[in-house]
């Protein structure tokens, strides 16, 4: 996608829905990054060949989801992900339990100095035995659980990570209660505002970029120039970026087609394909390809430098702080 916008008016999906997965995808991949500035309505507008009205319904729709933020007078850009700490809750807690623990000590008779004293030894001990227990929240399970071992691999020894499902967390008690008792979860960047209501009041969240993967990329890159392919995606807004990000790792090809799972379109575009490049989790698409069809999975990766840059130093801080004084009788506050 590169810096610019472009829409292709051969895919399936309105241009509003385009727009809106360039941008909201285009964050989640890292191709649109904290702080960078969009065009206003009126220059996305004729930048695209669009009314204004639609690209400021998707401007609003993006601002709602948390994804951009408009700054009066400067424009708008897009919104930081990155911020770890809970909006609210934290530490109006912890200052109640601080005040509990000192009107506690007075009634024992336990004066400052020595509750201090017992404090800083308290926390050198939590900081030096603190091992951590991350949570990736995603939208399928398996790719949850490959990104989860990509980011394991980069943990510091005695640190763990889990994978589960925002869908699944959301309707069961137990799962959501496990989330809650996370001392850091990692979601994409477009599930942000989604998993921040989620688990509201609940342990540190951040977000990370992705990337396609390398056997995606070197598969793509090995194709056949004449090869006819056919690419599936669940979601109608994922469809433009994943069109571009094929177009770019296999640019000698030039049929290209594309196609909803489920979508009326589908059959005559596989038909006239063979080879079919479907997005993590339309892999039902499958089941209806010939037997001499060849699939790749556009799947991606946590970008390393996201780990690196935001995870790790995340990590550490959070192990330099008492670990979260949540037990397995999370407060009754399940979303419904």
């Amino acid at each position: 996608m590169g810096k610019g916008f472009a829409l292709d008016r051969s895919l399936p999906v309105p241009l509003g829905v385009q727009l809106r997965g360039l941008v909201e995808y285009g964050i989640a991949c890292g191709q649109l990054t904290a702080g960078e500035r969009l065009p206003s309505v009126r220059d996305m507008a004729l930048q695209l060949g669009i009314a204004p009205m639609t690209v400021a319904a998707v401007y609003r729709e993006l601002a709602d989801a948390q994804l951009i933020v408009g700054r009066p007078g400067a424009g708008t850009f897009v919104a930081p992900q990155s911020s770890a700490w809970p909006a609210r809750g934290g530490l109006p807690r912890i200052e109640a339990l601080l005040d509990t623990l000192l009107a506690e000590a007075e009634l024992h008779g336990i004066g400052r100095d020595a509750l201090m004293a017992k404090f800083h030894a308290r926390a050198g001990l939590a900081r030096r035995g603190r091992r951590l227990r991350l949570l990736f929240l995603g939208v399928f399970d398996d790719a949850s659980r490959d990104y989860a071992a990509a980011i394991q691999s980069h943990l510091a020894e005695g640190d763990s990570i889990e994978a589960a499902m925002i869908a699944h967390v959301a309707a069961d008690r137990a799962a959501w209660a496990r989330a809650m008792s996370a001392d850091l979860v990692l979601t994409i960047a477009n599930r942000r505002a989604e998993v921040r209501h989620l688990l509201i009041d609940g342990p540190p969240l951040a977000t990370i970029s992705f990337l396609p993967s390398e056997p995606t990329r070197v598969a793509l890159a090995g194709l056949d120039p004449l090869a006819r392919l056919a690419l599936v995606s669940v979601f109608p807004e994922f469809l433009p970026i994943m069109n571009a990000g094929v177009r770019n790792f296999s640019a000698h090809v030039a049929d290209v087609q594309a196609a909803l799972l489920g979508g009326p379109e589908l059959g005559g575009v596989l038909a006239g394909a063979d080879v079919v490049v479907f997005a993590t989790g339309a892999g039902a698409v499958l089941d209806h390809l010939r037997p001499t069809m060849r699939a790749i999975e556009y799947r991606h990766t946590p970008d390393p430098r996201d780990i690196a840059q935001i995870v790790l130093p995340l990590a550490e801080s959070l192990r330099q702080r008492p670990a979260p004084l949540i037990t397995e009788e999370v407060p009754c506050a399940f979303p419904t």
